[in-house]
């Protein structure tokens, strides 16, 4: 496979979920891990993406800035936001997590809803500061994973488990009708099980390019999820499997 085809999927994988591993870009390719390694020094240095420990993420997702144009299919995901904000009410206890859909939400949050979040994403809650809405911000502390900006382990669990949140727009990278909601790293399935549990109701806000998409660890099934919000008409027939499985589709 020529190099600029495979920088091109590359490109396409990172847009998509944000973050990739090496070893899922290298089977995905049918390449080595060195040859990928060296495609993502390179597209690194040419500021397409951003190189981490393992594998890479997009330019809009791992860091704090106002540059719209480095969030990949920034006009879908403002509609999904908009969707999403349609499920608040007034004095909500939100617990929210991180990724761009979720952050377009934020930025697009309207005032006077007197919104309370919880978060262990650390954009997020700078989001949420900086929002003209002024709502209540309590950041979940612990460890943060230095690739998803996500506070971790049994710190961020525990206060999960002290909270019950009227509504969760949970970040959701891999979505499947049969296999659930799913991850690439372990502490973060951990923690979003947890986010789960402390909701009395959970919404995936993502685009339709992560639908039917599988990767290592479980979340949940994906009848655990209440709503589905994508940026397609709830009745298109790429959701009926969705709908089959009882959820609310928007």
């Amino acid at each position: 496979m020529e190099k600029s085809l495979r920088q091109e999927i590359i490109l396409n994988e990172i847009h998509i979920h944000n973050r990739v591993l090496l070893s899922d870009l290298a089977n995905i390719l049918q390449v080595s891990i060195d040859t990928v390694r060296r495609d993502l020094k390179e597209m690194d240095e040419a500021k397409k993406i951003k190189r981490v420990h393992g594998g890479a993420v997009s330019m809009g997702f791992n860091i704090y800035n106002e540059q719209r144009s480095h969030i990949y299919a920034y006009e879908n995901k403002a509609i999904i936001a908009q969707k999403g904000i349609s499920l608040l009410k007034k004095g909500d206890v939100v617990l929210i997590s991180g990724g761009t859909t979720n952050l377009e939400l934020a930025k697009l949050l309207p005032q006077k809803l007197d919104l309370t979040f919880f978060t262990p994403s650390l954009p997020m809650a700078i989001e949420l500061l900086n929002s003209p809405a002024k709502n209540e911000v309590i950041f979940i502390g612990g460890k943060l994973s230095k690739n998803s900006q996500l506070s971790t382990g049994g710190s961020a669990i525990n206060l999960l488990s002290e909270i019950k949140a009227d509504i969760c727009f949970l970040g959701t990278g891999y979505l499947d009708p049969l296999n659930g909601i799913t991850e690439i790293d372990w502490e973060i399935a951990q923690l979003k099980k947890a986010m789960i549990a402390a909701s009395k109701k959970v919404v995936s806000l993502t685009i339709s390019e992560k639908l039917n998409t599988i990767n290592r660890y479980k979340i949940c099934d994906i009848n655990t999820l209440d709503v589905l919000v994508t940026e397609m008409d709830p009745n298109t027939p790429k959701l009926q499997a969705y709908r089959n499985q009882g959820l609310t589709i928007l």
